[in-house]
């Protein structure tokens, strides 16, 4: 059994996430050739070792985070909450509020929960702001 460290749940079974892959770089459209983008999309390095993965937490917070795996042993080290292309232009602030497929925004944030790094959740922030005693 694997556990992964998701940023905002805590250690979990893989089971639980879907592996979205190697990180990579996404080659410029206006400018890539053929062969930029068939290796960007179908070729991964798959080294023996530590590599970059990123994960999606698709049965608990929905949300996008990168982990370091060993390729041999599937030892996990956590490294940071993932940032999803596109998030920006959506109005969808930081890992925060990382989108998941589709568009789906995470959802699982309590009001007052800290996300990763004392980031806080999407629904902590909202929650908060007007907030007085």
């Amino acid at each position: 059994m694997i556990l992964l460290p998701c940023a905002w749940c805590g250690p979990r079974d893989a089971a639980e996430f879907q592996h979205v892959g190697e990180v990579v770089t996404r080659p410029d459209p206006r400018t890539a050739t053929p062969a930029q983008w068939r290796a960007y999309l179908y070729l991964r390095a798959n080294p023996r070792g530590w590599t970059v993965e990123t994960w999606y937490h698709r049965m608990g917070c929905r949300r996008f985070f990168k982990v370091e795996r060993h390729t041999e042993t599937n030892e996990v080290r956590p490294v940071t909450a993932a940032e999803v292309p596109g998030a920006a232009a959506a109005g969808v602030a930081g890992p925060a509020g990382a989108a998941g497929p589709a568009g789906m925004a995470g959802t699982a944030g309590t009001a007052g929960t800290a996300g990763p790094a004392g980031a806080a959740g999407a629904a902590g922030a909202a929650g908060t702001a007007g907030a007085s005693g």
